[in-house]
């Protein structure tokens, strides 16, 4: 692991899914990743896009917490929240292993959003653009809350 970008043992903190794009996600407790889709029933998953997954990191989310807002895993849009690596510093190309089988790769850090998109109308400002990254399922597998996230 890298440990420039590791401040503890880092770990999913949430599986969120949603049929339709650009809004708030459902946290489930577990979901299925698909080589070369994304999770399995979410409105991202697509074949050959290098938009399959999101993640975004639980430190982002808190960040925002301490301003005042009342924000949680999902309500950016992300799929994976996750806890433990600094997520908007990771190179793309860098892969990451989800669980006992997944593994992704980073495809893009941030993300251009419409001034402001549902999620920022939402919660007052989207931190997806600065703090969100992309990725591509290279290995697909069940992943759950609690599974280690780890960089290869």
């Amino acid at each position: 692991m890298n440990s420039e970008n590791i401040e503890q043992e880092a770990r999913v903190v949430a599986v969120s899914t949603s049929p339709l794009t650009g809004t708030k996600k459902t946290n489930v407790m577990q979901g299925m990743l698909i080589e070369n889709h994304g999770l399995l029933g979410d409105a991202h998953a697509e074949n050959d896009s290098h938009r399959q997954l999101s993640l975004l990191a639980i430190e982002s989310i808190q960040k925002m917490r301490d301003l005042g807002l009342d924000v949680y895993p999902g309500d950016f849009a992300e799929n994976i929240t996750t806890e433990g690596i600094i997520l908007k510093e990771l190179q793309i190309g860098i892969k990451l292993s989800i669980g006992k089988q997944s593994v992704v790769q980073v495809t893009q850090i941030g993300k251009e959003c419409y001034s402001p998109c549902e999620i920022g109308r939402h919660v007052g400002e989207c931190i997806m653009p600065t703090d969100g990254i992309f990725c591509k399922v290279l290995e697909g597998g069940k992943i759950r809350v609690g599974d280690g996230l780890q960089i290869i």
